[in-house]
């Protein structure tokens, strides 16, 4: 069995740095962008087997709008998401409810920053498990 790969997209350089440290630890491949077009980039040369997203990019819910726009894609849109976002410190705003929703937010888990590495490790585990028991 090959190792997972994993594609974080986040502007904050310190944050992708820790991400990919803890990730790596899981024995996960680990690609990193700073910004939606390097993710773009990155997911057209080689699709992952799961995004790490944050949703507040350049001061705007620029997640947000890349999550619906890959799930349109049939070649991403079986690719499990995992958004970190800060978006509560960030805007004072969070979802009521639940905050991942099929046409509005199509994400598969929306966690608050910041995350324990271990509770990390066990979305991701989660996530690619899921995928897997649905690929079969």
């Amino acid at each position: 069995m090959s190792t997972p790969s994993i594609l974080v997209i986040d502007d904050d350089p310190d944050f992708v740095d820790v991400t990919k440290a803890i990730l790596e630890t899981g024995d996960y491949d680990v690609r990193c962008a700073y910004n939606l077009d390097e993710g773009l980039a990155m997911l057209e040369e080689k699709a992952p087997d799961l995004i790490v997203l944050d949703i507040m990019m350049r001061g705007m819910a620029e997640g947000l709008i890349f999550a619906r726009k890959i799930r349109k894609d049939p070649r991403y849109s079986k690719i499990p998401i995992l958004t970190l976002t800060s978006m509560r410190d960030q805007t004072g705003f969070y979802f009521i409810g639940e905050p991942v929703h099929s046409q509005f937010f199509p994400v598969d888990e929306c966690v608050e920053k910041p995350l324990e590495p271990k509770a990390l490790l066990e979305k991701v585990e989660q996530l690619l498990a899921d995928k897997s028991d649905i690929s079969e």
